[in-house]
């Protein structure tokens, strides 16, 4: 009997030192687990405060180079002409595109090493597909220089607006992102806002912008969209790929189409006269500035989104606007002050009109 007793204290001890360990590996591993979660937590959050912060840079930087880069190209000119060669000054910006996109991939080498993501690989899969946006935009680029012909500064940012149209339209067809009944809405009064901001109660005129301006918009509107759709496409089917990667392949292939259009159209000029002939302080900023807006162009789509872009579109707009008044004392008008005001408002709708994720 007394050694049952003996027994069964014993066993009791067992249990009670068993339970003792188990609540303490419990305990412990609680506080593992709270640890880890709140690491995670903190990665977590230090990612986004980092993510947020990018694009906010990115937004602040493309909104600035776009509504300086009308005024740099109007600036440009003397006597009403460009003294240098349009073909070699859109070159140059692919190319100084090209060799600062390749610096911050060494930079990146240096740092990480060579991986899969920042390794630059030339099969034919991922090559292949950047011939076809780097066309559509030599085309365009230089359609704006031609542009300044028929409009001013900030005719042209009013009239730049438009590619936000083609490009919602071209996001419905290509990419079949869904638009809101909102989103539509707004497509209609920007193209209200761009035709009022384009009045001219004091000529014969109905537009300030004759008939050839409205027709190069509308085409640099279309490649401009469909060249941002199809390179958003393309850079975001590999979203772990280096961004510098997917830039150098577009640019390049931008460099080898603009050395095509110098041979096509201004070979003689350019052997006659020299590469840079015309040039000036004011071309070499405008240069950088489009070097500098392309590829913050390209960190909108892979980091943020087309609503940052449009955004940025908005507010360089106003902004083009208030410091031709300085530069080229240009008068803000009832009809353009009020179709920037439609223009900001649609655009505003645009952003806020965004279909919401079905649950």
């Amino acid at each position: 009997m007394e050694y049952r007793r003996v027994k069964d204290q014993e066993s009791c001890d067992d249990l009670s030192q068993k339970d003792i360990e188990n609540l303490s590996g419990r305990s412990l591993s609680s506080a593992n687990a709270a640890a880890t979660a709140g690491g995670l937590s903190s990665a977590v959050g230090a990612k986004g405060n980092y993510s947020w912060k990018l694009k906010s840079v990115v937004t602040l930087a493309l909104t600035l180079l776009t509504s300086s880069q009308a005024i740099l190209i109007v600036w440009s000119k003397r006597a009403g002409k460009y003294e240098y060669s349009v073909t070699t000054a859109n070159f140059s910006v692919e190319a100084l595109k090209c060799l600062l996109s390749l610096a911050t991939l060494f930079r990146t080498w240096n740092r990480h090493g060579v991986t899969d993501d920042n390794r630059l690989t030339t099969s034919v899969d991922e090559v292949s597909v950047y011939p076809i946006p780097a066309v559509l935009y030599m085309v365009k680029n230089l359609l704006q220089y031609y542009i300044f012909a028929y409009v001013d500064a900030p005719a042209y940012q009013i009239l730049k607006n438009l590619n936000i149209i083609s490009t919602g339209v071209l996001y419905r067809i290509i990419l079949k992102k869904k638009l809101s009944e909102i989103q539509w809405a707004a497509f209609v009064l920007l193209c209200a806002g761009c035709t009022t901001a384009q009045l001219n109660p004091s000529s014969d005129h109905v537009l300030q912008t004759p008939i050839e301006g409205w027709m190069m918009a509308i085409v640099m509107a279309l490649l401009s969209g469909f060249a941002g759709v199809y390179t958003e496409a393309i850079i975001k089917k590999r979203p772990s790929r280096n961004i510098n990667v997917q830039n150098f392949w577009l640019y390049i292939f931008g460099v080898i189409f603009n050395l095509v259009a110098i041979c096509v159209q201004d070979y003689d000029a350019v052997m006659n006269k020299g590469f840079f002939h015309g040039y000036s302080f004011i071309t070499v900023l405008m240069i950088l500035n489009h070097a500098l807006s392309g590829i913050a162009v390209s960190m909108v789509m892979k980091y943020a989104d087309n609503i940052v872009k449009v955004y940025s579109t908005s507010v360089a707009m106003l902004l083009t606007a208030v410091v031709s008044v300085f530069l080229f004392r240009f008068h803000l008008s009832l009809a353009f002050f009020l179709g920037s005001t439609v223009v900001s408002v649609s655009v505003y709708l645009h952003s806020v009109g965004k279909p919401q994720p079905q649950k």
